[in-house]
């Protein structure tokens, strides 16, 4: 059993508990275990970027293969974050959907000539670290095995496919895939290894061009470890092509996050040095004079407070208690009655009685 935990590293859940049930899945299956690591766009607020940042080496480390997929690179200009939600979950779901389908057999199904089983992707996700997908497709005509219009119900032949155009339509998809929009955008000479996974009508997925794809995407990616297959379905006119780029390193915008995380714990400890240095001032006793009225000197029969309340703590007191003599600021105010219960650590008492 293989496990792939899903977790947007924005919010406070996904990004606090995504590493720690990655580290418990890890104890308990002997088998891989993934994660795709949703990062927030930059618009979303600065609490969310430094989330994702504070989160996502640990949840690198506790995975096997960390899949990226980063909304700053697929949010359409002047979209608001609500309405984009709905446009990056779809392509979401079309990036990584190709991947997570191919290798399934289903009972009168299509048989691939060049299979892309689990151990395929396990063995190209083995790189550790993070992987981007990139994906492309095109729409088949009509003429290539669509709707034929009327007299394609009285056939029941397949239509021709030129051969010469699925190798050409193999080849540049695999290309728009791999140097087009990516999961998370990345330098593609920095992978280790790579996957290619051609989706669609049987007749159409040319291993010829597979081929051809593979030893470019060998000398692009400058790494001999690019694996490929097809993965046919004949319910669809569109021929799909998934480029799975794992152990990249050379990444722009994780190098941002590492940055605002950074700027972040130095912002964090300025903070803490100020209010290291406030504490500092308001426990300086060589400055209380400067605050606080001097305690006078014992007089006889009486009880003398002194303190830097202001005048309308000086007010309520009085009212309240109408108990006691106050000095305030070098004046006194004498009314009859025993002392002002005063509870504030800043006060200051000089208490005379008569014995």
């Amino acid at each position: 059993m293989r496990s792939l935990f899903i977790a947007g590293l924005g919010g406070g859940t996904g990004s606090g508990g995504a590493p720690v049930v990655a580290k418990y899945l890890q104890r308990i299956y002997t088998e891989p275990v993934y994660g795709l690591g949703i990062l927030p766009g930059s618009d979303e607020g600065g609490i969310y970027t430094l989330n994702a940042a504070r989160s996502f080496k640990t949840f690198v480390d506790e995975v096997d293969n960390l899949l990226v997929f980063d909304n700053d690179s697929w949010r359409q200009s002047g979209e608001s974050v609500a309405e984009g939600y709905t446009s990056l979950n779809r392509e979401l779901v079309s990036q990584f959907g190709l991947l997570f389908r191919a290798g399934e057999i289903e009972a009168n199904g299509d048989v691939a000539e060049s299979v892309v089983d689990s151990s395929e992707i396990i063995n190209t996700l083995a790189s550790g670290g993070i992987t981007t997908l990139g994906y492309a497709e095109s729409q088949l005509q009509d003429s290539e095995g669509g709707d034929d219009g009327l007299l394609s119900s009285f056939s029941q032949s397949e239509p021709e496919v030129n051969t010469t155009e699925s190798i050409n339509r193999v080849t540049s998809l695999v290309r728009q895939a791999t140097l087009g929009r990516l999961t998370l955008p990345c330098e593609v000479g920095s992978t280790q290894r790579a996957l290619v996974v051609t989706g669609g009508p049987p007749a159409h997925l040319s291993r010829k061009g597979i081929e051809r794809s593979r030893k470019w995407l060998e000398e692009e990616t400058d790494t001999m470890e690019v694996r490929g297959g097809d993965y046919p379905y004949s319910d669809s006119g569109v021929v799909s092509v998934a480029v799975v780029l794992s152990g990249v390193t050379n990444i722009p915008r994780i190098k941002e996050l590492q940055q605002v995380a950074v700027e972040a714990q130095d912002n964090i400890e300025e903070i803490k040095q100020e209010q290291q240095l406030e504490d500092d001032l308001m426990n300086n006793e060589e400055l209380d004079s400067l605050f606080w009225a001097p305690a006078p000197a014992r007089q006889r029969g009486r009880v003398t407070v002194s303190t830097a309340l202001s005048p309308i703590w000086w007010t309520s007191l009085c009212f309240l208690h109408n108990s006691a003599v106050i000095g305030c600021s070098g004046q006194e105010r004498a009314t009859p009655g025993g002392p002002i219960p005063v509870h504030s650590p800043r006060d200051r008492w000089s208490r005379s009685t008569t014995q």
